[in-house]
């Protein structure tokens, strides 16, 4: 789902940190043998726990999967997107905003598959607003789902528990910002 050198960088990142990986699982609220066969390799991690982990390792998403390059800047190109999958249903997301260059804004196209989301609830740092470019997105926030469709934007805090998922048959896109960057 995100490659194989993620696990590696996980236990790398906890290594620096000074955590032993059952340091990590009670600050994930994970089993140790779950972190461990991510870390290993041998399991895939939801975006969900991905952001516990990330959170815990006090870092975002996007210095766990970055790749620096010199030439990034005013300009990414449509071929030269990051890009990696967010969940077991194919759904990717596609980096607007090139990483490591100190914004205070992330921007990301959402293509989820049918059936494909956040795969659980995510509470962080921010805001976020989006807008639905096709499809329908159900969002959950604090307990409270809506169902947006083509042209529908929504604004909340990142501090509320939140979730989202594709409910329909066909791919929904959605151009979404936030801040701090979390990914």
């Amino acid at each position: 789902m995100y490659g194989p050198d993620i696990g590696r960088r996980i236990r790398n990142l906890r290594h620096i940190k000074g955590l032993t990986l059952k340091d990590l699982a009670v600050r994930t609220f994970c089993s140790e043998s779950m972190l461990s066969k991510v870390e290993n390799g041998k399991a895939q991690v939801s975006l969900t726990l991905l952001h516990r982990i990330v959170h815990s390792l006090d870092i975002t998403i996007t210095a766990l999967f970055s790749e620096s390059r010199a030439d990034q800047g005013v300009v990414t190109r449509a071929k030269e997107r990051s890009t990696f999958r967010i969940d077991a249903k194919g759904s990717r997301l596609e980096r607007l905003i090139p990483p490591n260059l100190g914004h205070l804004l992330e921007g990301n196209l959402h293509i989820l598959a049918p059936g494909g989301g956040s795969d659980g609830i995510l509470m962080h740092e921010g805001e976020e607003v989006g807008y639905v470019l096709s499809g329908v997105l159900a969002l959950t926030v604090s307990g409270v789902q809506y169902l947006l469709y083509a042209g529908d934007s929504f604004v909340y805090r990142s501090e509320e528990p939140h979730s989202y998922l594709n409910p329909s048959e066909v791919t929904t896109q959605v151009l979404w910002v936030s801040t701090p960057p979390t990914f």
